[in-house]
């Protein structure tokens, strides 16, 4: 029964912000097919609209609309990353905060773009922002997740690295100059 607790306290982090993503995943993008039709562009302010709007789009590619027509691959990815993550989450010391947060963003926006994959063969995208490629909540935790990884690995090894320091005897400066 321990064992248990302990296994479900491990995920529960993990579960909550990818549910967290995948909800406000699924209801903008609700929103965006019951609101605007297939290419339409929503312009909320005339003034913003050369740098912000809502444009209803088909991705048969992976975030931000690269690699398209390779649906199946992106189908099959998410499976795979969604074990990876599963498998290693528990096994991230709590105090590497910033990996397991990256994780958890990156399953739940995994999940997100599969259930679109799944139920309509396509990823809805919608938010355009300037010349940028067109995204949805599910890619922007994609890409917010690996730029907090990359950030908690720099983090992890400057502190690995002061523990190691830290642990050597220092020399003083004097000595290694006579030699």
């Amino acid at each position: 029964m321990l064992k248990l607790k302990q296994y479900l306290h491990d995920y529960l982090g993990l579960i909550i912000l990818a549910a967290i993503v995948i909800i406000l995943d699924q209801l903008t993008k609700a929103w965006i097919h019951q609101n605007l039709a297939y290419g339409e562009v929503y312009r909320p302010e005339f003034w913003l609209s050369n740098y912000a709007r809502l444009v209803h789009v088909k991705n048969t590619g992976a975030a931000f609309g690269i690699f398209q027509n390779l649906s199946i691959i992106f189908t099959i990815l998410p499976f795979i990353i969604s074990a990876v993550i599963l498998y290693y989450y528990p096994r991230i010391p709590r105090q590497d905060w910033l990996i397991r947060f990256a994780m958890g963003l990156y399953l739940g926006g995994a999940i997100g773009n599969l259930i679109d994959r799944l139920t309509l063969g396509y990823v809805t995208d919608f938010i355009s922002i300037g010349n940028f490629a067109i995204f949805n909540i599910a890619d922007a935790s994609l890409s917010s997740a690996a730029a907090i990884f990359i950030l908690g690995v720099l983090i992890q090894e400057k502190r690995k690295q002061s523990e190691q320091s830290g642990k050597r005897p220092s020399e003083p400066a004097e000595s290694r100059d006579l030699e």
